[in-house]
């Protein structure tokens, strides 16, 4: 078996709210300075920096989750998980489609950038990724579903761009994989109140980053798997065939920060 730190949970400078420090490269680097030995790539309603933090796992040493942070009808925030680029493609691909057509405002929200290994600008995105998609949050689970992906209900524990926040509870039959408590809930031990709003989802934590200190700092889970895939973690938030899931994990090195 495999062990491994893991955050599903990481914005790039492709997500307007992320800071320009926040690159596929700078992200790898650090992840594997810090012992993180898996991270999910999950911009706001966009991939396109993905390729380039797939293109870095190899050198670093990281496992990269193709993904995405997803905004649904219901304004609130999954987290979509792929193995591969391909499944992530057709997933952009329904999700070019849900889009409001709105173009951004870079200087009221920020800018959004693609770059690509090197950290050289590839393009600007000018669509508006802050805004929800017409679909919801049931029909995300079913095409990601359908697609290979897992879904995961983005910090349940905040009271805006939640699910819970938004609906009051989860359905325990949303067929999502998991609920994500956030770096604050999980410090104040919030989690035990959010077992029956949450339908009783197994829960994860991971750092939400929008820069590199909050990555290095934030939760992480410690995954036990044979091998690091979204069969295997679905396996190990299901505690199945020795596979495990342990939230509210930390980085051993934060003592190195500087």
């Amino acid at each position: 078996m495999l062990q491994v730190l893991a955050d599903f949970h990481v914005h790039t400078l492709l997500s307007p709210c992320a800071e320009v420090e926040m690159t596929p490269h700078h992200i790898l680097l650090r992840a594997a300075e810090f012992g993180i030995g898996a991270v999910a790539i999950t911009d706001h309603n966009a991939s396109a920096n993905v390729a380039a933090a797939m293109e870095l796992s190899e050198k670093y040493g990281v496992k990269v989750f193709p993904g995405m942070e997803v905004e649904c009808a219901e304004e609130a925030h999954l987290v979509v998980l792929f193995d591969t680029l391909e499944q992530l493609a057709s997933w952009q691909a329904v999700v070019d489609k849900h889009m409001n057509g709105m173009m951004n405002d870079a200087d009221k929200f920020g800018a959004q950038y693609v770059v690509d290994a090197e950290d050289e600008l590839v393009q600007v995105e000018e669509r508006m990724l802050l805004a929800p998609l017409s679909l919801t949050a049931a029909q995300v689970v079913e095409h990601v579903t359908a697609l290979g992906g897992l879904v995961l209900a983005a910090h349940v524990d905040k009271p805006a761009y939640s699910l819970v926040g938004q609906l009051g509870f989860i359905e325990p039959d949303s067929g999502l994989a998991a609920a994500e408590i956030s770096t604050t809930g999980w410090r104040n031990g919030c989690q035990a109140r959010w077992q029956r709003l949450t339908g009783f989802l197994p829960f994860v934590t991971d750092s939400d980053a929008h820069n590199i200190l909050d990555f290095i700092q934030g939760p992480k889970n410690l995954l036990t798997v044979e091998e690091l895939t979204v069969a295997e973690v679905r396996k190990a938030l299901q505690g199945m065939e020795g596979r495990s899931l342990v939230a509210g994990k930390f980085s051993d090195y934060l003592e190195e920060l500087l």
